[in-house]
């Protein structure tokens, strides 16, 4: 609207011999890219209008000529008016669907389990998705609160198949089986189904990171199984330390290759501690010089802090350190057991 009027001032201000009208088929036109179709046309029509009253100040501006451009760049941009419309529509309920297949697939966490403390965090690499090939789930079991966290090969769209067939597979099997390792062997399963029912041509071999938790209702500990995973980072009395596995567990869908030799630790997890799982599109994040997010000095700056606070602070310098681009999908859980009682705790070992 701006624009017509700027060019009409001109049109009419100035000699002739310059032609400023002949700009007004611009107006219509940039109306496409913002305007619905009605108000596009009433544009395009006050173009003409402002045309013809140029026709009786200068008989020679060759007035049927731009009044025919107007009219036809006006048709046009009604037309991409309306496509642009339709496609926005459309995106809107695509956009509505995979935030439904999200909150079904990485379901909202309640804040606490039992006496957990519990906050999720998950940023798609894939521009315009919503889901990817990390994942996360918790569960409220008569073992105790179990955690899981993974990454299947690739990122984006492609690998959220897999990841579907392992979150629905961990959400039956975390309540059946009395141990980790039971769990870990219906994932295997899960997965290498999938894999041979869906086989992905972009990769050889399909397969997935994964690390699960459990945290033994009043037992002060917690127990991790990871399959070539992250290792989490533990912040137990004030100190700063990733939890390493004593043993390498193979990856899902390569113990056929590698083994299906699964090794249990135990941590002290004592009232006031905090647990930070991850995938690594968090350590791996890269600034402008390639190098990596350093992700324990990032936890030693950081304090106490409540589960969502942490993973809003992570969140927040993770944008600012890639500068506002991921290369990777990310996920994360931070866990805290509330500073509620004294508890004896075992030492760091595995079973």
């Amino acid at each position: 609207m701006v624009l017509t009027v700027v060019i009409a001032g001109l049109a009419f201000s100035t000699p002739r011999e310059i032609a400023f009208s002949r700009l007004l088929p611009a107006a219509p036109a940039l109306a496409a890219a913002m305007w619905p179709v009605l108000p596009t046309i009433l544009l395009g029509a006050l173009c003409l209008l402002v045309m013809i009253g140029l026709s009786f100040v200068y008989t020679d501006l060759g007035t049927p000529y731009t009044a025919a451009a107007i009219v036809a760049v006006t048709l046009a941009a009604a037309y991409a008016s309306h496509i642009r419309l339709q496609r926005e529509e459309m995106l809107f309920h695509v956009r509505l669907v995979a935030d439904a297949a999200q909150k079904v697939l990485l379901r909202p966490l309640p804040p606490r389990i039992e006496d957990v403390e519990i906050e999720s965090l998950y940023l798609a690499a894939q521009e315009q998705a919503r889901i990817g090939g990390d994942f996360y789930e918790a569960a409220d079991t008569p073992y105790g609160v179990r955690l899981l966290i993974g990454d299947v090969r690739g990122k984006g769209l492609s690998a959220v198949g897999a990841a579907s067939a392992v979150i629905s597979c961990f959400r039956e099997a975390a309540y059946d089986e009395p141990d980790l390792r039971g769990i870990i062997h219906r994932l295997e399963t899960s997965i290498t189904r999938y894999s041979a029912a869906f086989p992905a041509q972009d990769l050889p071999e399909r397969f997935a990171t994964a690390l699960i938790a459990e945290i033994p209702h009043g037992r002060g500990n917690v127990r991790l199984l990871n399959c070539g995973h992250p290792p989490p980072m533990l912040v137990h009395r004030g100190e700063i330390r990733a939890l390493e596995p004593t043993t390498p567990s193979p990856p899902l869908n390569l113990a056929m290759l590698i083994g299906d030799q699964y090794c249990v630790d135990t941590v002290a997890f004592a009232p006031g501690d905090q647990l930070l799982l991850y995938t690594d599109g968090v350590t791996e994040t890269r600034d402008r010089t390639g190098e990596f997010f350093p992700l324990p000095d990032w936890m030693r700056r950081q304090g106490p802090a409540p589960p969502g606070e942490l993973l809003a602070r992570l969140h927040r310098d993770l944008l600012h350190y890639s500068g506002g681009r991921l290369d990777d999908d990310i996920a994360a859980l931070a866990v805290r057991c509330p500073n509620t009682r004294t508890q004896e705790h075992p030492a760091y070992g595995n079973s």
